[in-house]
This record gives C-alpha cells, structure tokens and sequence, in this order.
C-alpha cells in the first residue's frame, strides 16, 4: 500500500517553532513527529511513502532519507518556487503514484484500518473515498455532509445542514482523479473533491477512533502529553 503525505505547508499556526523547522519535524520527547506517523502507517500496511515537500525540504529529505531506516520506501516530490496547494502537490506527484493510494497530512496521527478503506473504494466503484468522523463540531467545526454513503458537501469555509461529519484527514484515491487537477498551478483539496462530489464519485467511510493532529498549539501539546504518559493511542 501507498500513501502519499502533504508535507510542504508553513506551519504559521506553531508559530516560532516552524520559524526554520518545518513541521513534520517539530520534536515530540526526542523524535520528529513525522516518525510517529510513519510508524503507525506502516503498522497498518503501508510499504511506500511519497512525501510532497515545500517548506525547507532539505531537512525532511535529510533525516528520512530513502526509508529504510523506518521500514519503508520514501520517495519525494519537491515544490520549487510557488506552492501549488494540497492537490497542486499531488499533480506533480504524479509520476510517483500507484494505481490506489492514500492521501493524508505530515501532521496528523489518524487510527483508522487502512485495508478497510481501500477495500470499500474498490467496493464502490468512485474515484476517492474520504474517511470521515461524525464530529458535530466537537474537535473543530465539522465540514462534511455524509448521504447515502457518499459526500455530498465538502466546505471548510461554509456551514451547511446535515454538517455532522468531519474531514478525518485521510483519503483512498484512484490515480484517474488525479487527472482532474490542473497541471502546474495552485489547486486546492476542496476544488478537488468538489469535483468528484459533483460527479458522485467520492464515497465516505466513517472512522470509529477520533483524529490527533500537531498542526495546532494545542493539538501539538496533547500529543506530546498522551506521548509522555503511555497513552498514545
């Protein structure tokens, strides 16, 4: 299995800390947290990483370097100049896609059963499924509206009815949706999977374990609580 991590964003909201570490190596009681993830992705059977860098890559490349060290083969994809946005990232990835990957984020920590997943969007026939969870604004304002097994509103921006569910942070995709992205310029996630949503074609599967990310003060400061205390879930 594949997947493919967004890693070149600025990482405004840790303020000082990104100021000249990018955030997939912010420190967690000694290690970069990007290796807590890397752990639990190939706990769950992922083999492949492809890392879509921007902000000082030189510094993820460095310290990963080909995989083996974690069990794993990395490969990476280097935004030089603009930053072409989540699925800007992934266009010019391409190349380096497998027929089905997952698509998730260099600062989340999310326990889902990854073989499930691919499992149901092979079952369903779309192009993307999108993990959810029935969140009801409980983590953050939920951003998701889930019918009939299918995503029918994606917005971060916009409430909507229904709004129960929230972008768990990974997603299985067909590299075919990836041709729905335009080549070479900013393009965002939400643009993307408008896209499949008007066609039908992102599925949702919920996930029954609630999402940990570090990309916050806050969040940041839990994880690394749940870490010093054994609790890492």
């Amino acid at each position: 299995m594949q997947a493919v991590i967004l890693a070149g964003g600025l990482g405004t909201r840790l303020g000082d800390l990104t100021e000249s570490l990018p955030k997939p190596m912010v420190d967690v009681h000694g290690k970069p947290f990007l290796e807590y993830e890397l752990a639990l992705l190939r706990e769950r059977g992922v083999t492949d990483v492809v890392l879509c860098l921007g902000h000082l890559a030189e510094g993820i490349m460095g310290h990963f370097g080909d995989g083996s060290r974690f069990g794993l083969r990395i490969a990476y994809s280097v935004e030089i100049g603009c930053l072409l946005g989540t699925a800007g990232a992934v266009k010019q990835a391409e190349p380096l896609l497998d027929g089905v990957f997952f698509l998730t984020y260099a600062d989340s920590y999310l326990r889902v059963d990854y073989g499930a997943v691919l499992s149901a969007l092979r079952r369903c026939g779309g192009l993307g499924l999108m993990v959810v969870y029935r969140n009801e604004d409980r983590y953050e304002r939920s951003n998701v509206v889930v019918e009939d097994g299918r995503v029918r509103v994606y917005d971060k921006e916009r409430a909507a009815t229904g709004m129960d569910y929230v972008n768990f942070g990974v997603s299985a995709l067909r590299k075919e949706a990836v041709t729905l992205v335009p080549a070479g310029v900013p393009y965002s996630q939400e643009a993307w999977y408008q896209a499949l949503i008007r066609d039908r074609r992102l599925a949702a599967f919920e996930a029954s374990e609630r999402f940990y990310e570090v990309g916050s003060p806050e969040g940041l400061a839990e994880f690394r609580r749940l870490v010093a205390e054994g609790a890492l879930p």
